[in-house]
C-alpha cells in the first residue's frame, strides 16, 4: 500500500515537472552549425572580387557576406518564406498549407519549411525527411532564432544553399552565372537565383530550363503584385534572358591569391589592391615579358605602393603568360634574390646622415683587388676618382666598394636590418664587401617598404615640425584591417630627411655609360628618383623608383636563376617601371627640400670636401648638418715652384724670394693615373728642379696591382706553359722610367704604361720598383698555386 502511494506521488510530480525538464532539455538542443570548408576569397579596396580558390570539398562556397543586397533579400524572402520576419522559426500557417497540399496530391509537394528550418536541414547534412526529423528541425529552428538575428540567419541560408553543380551560396552563384557581385544583380538576375535553391538542377547545363524561366517570371509577377518593383522594372526584367554556362571567376591577382590562401585559408580578405591598377599592371608586365622571352627571359614581378599609407595598390607576383614550365606560378615578390646594385642609394644616404661624406666627396675609382674578390665597374673602365653623388647616379661598383669599406660591412648590415630588410640571415663576415654589389639577397617586398618609408619621412617633415614619425618605416600594407602601431614623434629617425632628399636628388640624375646611352628614352613625364640593379651573372634585373605619391618596384629574370646576356636593370626592368609610373594618377610633383635640417656651406670645387685652407676655388652646396663633421679637403696643398712655374723647388736649393707658391690639386698616384685621362684640366705636378729633389719619398708612384700581402693564383695556360701575373704601377711623371726587381732578381724597365708580367714560384715574394730619381715602391705577395 505504501509502495503504491509512493509511485502515485512520483507520477504526479513527473506530470508537473516533465514539461519543465523538456523545456530545460530543449535549451541544450543546439543547432549543429556549419563545418563546411570555404573558398578563399580576395577583394580589392572597394570590395571588387580579385579572385577565389575553390573550397577543399570541391565546392565554390564563399564565406558569409557582411550584408545582403535588398534585391536579393526581397526575392528570396518572397519566394521561400514570405513571413520570415514575423515567425519565430516555424510558420504554423505554412505547415498547415503544406499538409493540405500534400494530401490533395497524395505525395509530398511542400514541406512548409521556413528559411530557418532550411538552414537547420543544411547544417544536418542530408538527414531523412521524416516526421521525427521534421519535428527536430522545427525545435532546432526555434533555438536558431534565439541565437542569431534574422539578418544572420538569412546570410547563413544564402551562403550555404545549393545553386546548381558545385556552386554553393548566392555570392559564388552570382559570379559563376552572371560574372558580377550580388550588389550588381538586376531584378531578373536576383529572381533567377532566388528560385534555384528550390530546384538547383534547372540551371545550365540542366534540362527543362523553360521551367526555370517560368519560376523566375512567376516570382517577378509576385514582386510586381506586391509593389516591390514597378511595371517598367517588371517588363525589363521579363525581357532578360537566363544565364548561360558558368563563367570563370576573376583572376586579377593569382599570385596574391595563392599567398593569401596560404595565410588565410577559407577567409574573405579585403586587400588594399586597386583592381583597375592591378589589372593594368598585370597586362603591362605580361606585354613586357612577352618581349623579354625573345632573350629566354621568362619571369618578372612588380609592386606599386601608395607612399602615404604604405598600401599595396598592385601586387603582380609573376607573369600570367604560361608557355611551358618556366616558373610562372612562382611568386617572386617576397622571394630573396641577389640585390645587385639596388642597395647603393641606402649606403650613400647612411654615409650622408653620419657625416662620412658630402654629395661631391671624391671616392677612389681605380682597379681594386681583395682576397677572393676583384670588383669592376659595369663598363670595365675607371675614372680615378668620382664624386659620391655621381658614383651613385652612374652606379659605379668600385667607388661603392670603397665607400662600404670606409663605412663598415657590419655597420651597414645592421643599418639595412633596421630599415626593414628581412633577408640578411648570414654574418657580416660571410657577406664581406660584396654586400653592396649583390652578395646579399633582397626582395621586392622589403625594398618597396623601405623606399616608401623614406618618401614618407620626407613628406611628413614639415607637417610634423621637423620631428620624425616612429611609424614612417613599416612593411607594405596588404590587408585593409591591418593596424599600424601608435604614432610617436621624436628627433630620432632611421634616416634623416636631409640625407634622403640629397639621395633622391642624386637618383633623379641617373645616368649610364655609353653602351647604355638609350636609358633616357625611358624618362617619364613625372620626376622620379630611381635606381636599377643587375646581379652577378645577369640573373636578376631590378628597377625601383619613387615620387612623393608612389613607389614602383620591378624585378625581371628567370625564376630558376638562369642568367641571360642583356638581363640588366636598365634594359629588362626600367622600361616597365616607367610604364607603370605613367599609368598612375597624378600626385605631388616633387619632394620639398627639408631646409631646416640643412646648411649651405662652401666646398672645394675639385674634391667636393669641406673647403680647406689651401683650396683656391669653392662652390656652395646644401648638406645635412651632420656634414660639418666631415674632414676638410685632403687633396689640396701649397707647392713651391721656380719663378717660371716649371719645376718644384725647395728652400735648401732655391732662393725663397724667387719662388712661386701655388695651391695644387694633387691626387694619390694610382688615382691620378686614371683621373687625368678623363679630366684634361687636371695638372700633374711639375718635376723637381735638378738638385732639388727631396731625399725622402714624396709618393710619386704607387702599385695598382697587387695590394700588400695579396694572395695570387697563377693558372697554367691551355698549352701547358706556366701563366703569369701582371703587376702594374702608376707614376705621376708620364715619362718616368721604372726598374723592376723580383726579390733580388732584376726583371727589366718600363716606360709610359708601367706593367710587368711576372712568373714567380709558389710562396712569398717581394717586388721592388725604382724610378730614375731613386724613389722606391715595394709590395709583398704570396703565390698560392701554379
Amino acid at each position: 500500500m505504501k509502495s503504491r502511494l509512493i509511485n502515485k506521488t512520483l507520477k504526479k510530480r513527473w506530470y508537473w515537472f516533465s514539461p519543465i525538464l523538456l523545456i530545460f532539455a530543449w535549451f541544450f538542443i543546439l543547432p549543429p552549425g556549419f563545418d563546411n570548408p570555404y573558398s578563399t576569397v580576395i577583394e580589392d579596396r572597394n570590395g571588387k572580387l580579385l579572385g577565389a580558390l575553390i573550397a577543399d570539398d570541391g565546392q565554390w562556397r564563399f564565406p558569409p557576406p557582411d550584408s545582403i543586397p535588398d534585391r536579393m533579400k526581397a526575392c528570396i524572402i518572397l519566394f521561400e518564406d514570405k513571413n520570415f520576419y514575423a515567425h519565430p522559426g516555424i510558420d504554423p500557417g505554412a505547415i498547415v498549407r503544406a499538409i493540405k497540399l500534400n494530401m490533395q496530391h497524395g505525395k509530398i509537394i511542400s514541406g512548409g519549411s521556413t528559411i530557418s528550418m532550411q538552414v537547420i536541414r543544411m547544417m544536418r547534412k542530408g538527414k531523412p525527411r521524416t516526421v521525427p526529423e521534421k519535428l527536430l528541425e522545427m525545435s532546432m529552428a526555434l533555438r536558431l532564432e534565439m541565437m542569431y538575428t534574422k539578418e544572420e540567419i538569412l546570410s547563413l541560408y544564402l551562403s550555404h544553399a545549393p545553386f546548381g553543380g558545385n556552386v554553393v551560396g548566392v555570392e559564388a552563384a552570382s559570379w559563376r552565372y552572371f560574372g558580377t557581385s550580388t550588389f550588381s544583380l538586376t531584378w531578373a538576375d536576383a529572381a533567377t537565383l532566388a528560385v534555384l535553391p528550390n530546384a538547383p538542377s534547372l540551371i545550365h547545363p540542366g534540362r527543362n530550363r523553360e521551367i526555370l524561366l517560368e519560376k523566375r517570371n512567376s516570382l517577378l509577377d509576385r514582386l510586381l503584385a506586391r509593389e516591390i518593383i514597378d511595371s517598367i522594372s517588371w517588363m525589363l526584367a521579363l525581357s532578360e534572358s537566363l544565364p548561360g554556362k558558368p563563367k570563370p571567376l576573376p583572376q586579377s591577382a593569382p599570385h596574391l591569391l595563392a599567398a593569401m590562401h596560404a595565410q588565410h585559408k577559407g577567409k574573405r580578405i579585403v586587400t588594399t589592391i586597386d583592381k583597375y591598377i592591378q589589372q593594368n599592371a598585370q597586362a603591362s608586365l605580361n606585354r613586357h615579358v612577352k618581349a623579354l622571352k625573345e632573350n629566354e627571359i621568362h619571369n618578372a614581378a612588380s609592386m606599386i605602393l601608395e607612399v602615404e599609407s604604405g598600401n599595396v595598390l598592385a601586387y603582380v607576383g609573376n607573369t600570367t603568360l604560361v608557355s611551358g614550365d618556366h616558373g610562372e606560378m612562382v611568386d617572386v615578390i617576397k622571394a630573396p634574390r641577389s640585390s645587385g646594385s639596388i642597395l647603393k642609394p641606402l649606403l650613400y644616404a647612411a654615409m650622408l646622415q653620419d657625416g662620412d661624406i658630402l654629395p661631391g666627396t671624391l671616392i677612389p675609382d681605380i682597379p681594386t683587388r681583395m682576397t677572393g674578390f676583384s670588383p669592376k665597374n659595369f663598363n670595365d673602365t675607371y675614372d680615378g676618382a668620382v664624386p659620391a653623388d655621381k658614383a651613385l647616379s652612374r652606379s659605379l661598383n668600385v667607388p661603392a666598394i670603397n665607400m662600404l669599406q670606409d663605412y663598415g660591412v657590419e655597420r651597414f648590415q645592421s643599418f639595412l636590418k633596421e630599415m626593414g630588410m628581412t633577408t640578411l640571415h648570414r654574418t657580416s663576415g660571410a657577406y664581406g664587401l660584396s654586400l653592396i654589389l649583390g652578395g646579399a639577397e633582397a626582395s621586392l617586398w622589403d625594398l618597396s617598404g623601405i623606399y616608401a618609408g623614406m618618401s614618407r619621412t620626407l613628406n611628413h617633415f614639415y607637417e610634423q615640425s621637423g620631428k620624425y614619425n616612429s611609424n614612417d618605416y613599416h612593411a607594405p600594407v596588404l590587408i585593409i584591417d591591418d593596424k599600424l602601431e601608435k604614432v610617436t614623434l621624436s628627433n630620432d629617425t632611421r634616416l634623416s630627411a636631409s640625407a634622403i632628399w640629397l639621395t633622391y636628388k642624386a637618383m633623379e640624375e641617373v645616368n649610364r655609360p655609353a653602351i647604355q646611352e638609350n636609358w633616357h628614352k625611358f624618362a617619364a613625364p613625372k620626376r622620379v628618383s630611381w635606381k636599377t640593379g643587375t646581379s652577378f651573372g645577369f640573373r636578376d634585373a631590378w628597377a625601383i623608383g619613387t615620387d612623393p605619391s608612389y613607389v614602383v618596384a620591378v624585378w625581371a629574370g628567370n625564376a630558376d636563376g638562369e642568367g641571360r646576356p642583356g638581363l640588366t636593370g636598365i634594359i629588362a626592368a626600367a622600361p616597365l617601371m616607367f610604364e607603370l609610373f605613367g599609368m598612375l594618377p597624378a600626385g605631388i610633383e616633387c619632394f620639398e627640400q627639408p631646409w631646416d635640417e640643412m646648411l649651405y656651406i662652401p666646398v672645394c670645387r675639385h674634391s667636393g670636401y669641406r673647403i680647406g685652407p689651401d683650396c683656391e676655388i669653392a662652390d656652395s652646396i646644401w648638406i645635412p648638418k651632420a656634414g660639418l663633421r666631415s674632414e676638410p679637403c685632403p687633396y689640396h696643398r701649397i707647392v713651391h715652384l721656380d719663378k717660371y712655374g716649371r719645376h718644384q723647388v725647395r728652400e735648401q736649393c732655391y732662393d725663397i724670394n724667387d719662388m712661386l707658391h701655388a695651391s695644387w690639386f694633387i691626387l694619390p698616384p694610382a688615382m691620378e693615373w686614371y683621373y687625368k685621362a678623363r679630366h684634361p684640366w687636371y695638372r700633374v705636378l711639375p718635376p723637381y728642379m735638378d738638385g732639388c729633389s727631396p731625399t725622402d719619398q714624396d709618393g710619386a708612384m704607387a702599385f695598382i696591382y697587387p695590394d700588400w700581402d695579396a694572395k695570387i693564383f697563377i693558372p697554367v695556360e691551355l698549352d701547358g706553359s706556366p701563366g703569369e701575373a701582371v703587376f702594374e704601377i702608376a707614376h705621376r711623371n708620364p715619362d718616368a722610367a721604372i726598374y723592376w726587381h723580383l726579390d733580388e732578381t732584376y726583371l727589366g724597365i718600363t716606360t709610359h704604361r708601367h706593367q710587368m708580367g711576372i712568373r714567380p714560384e709558389k710562396g712569398e715574394h717581394i717586388v721592388t720598383v725604382v724610378d730614375a730619381t731613386g724613389e722606391i715602391a715595394v709590395v709583398r705577395f704570396t703565390i698560392v698555386s701554379e
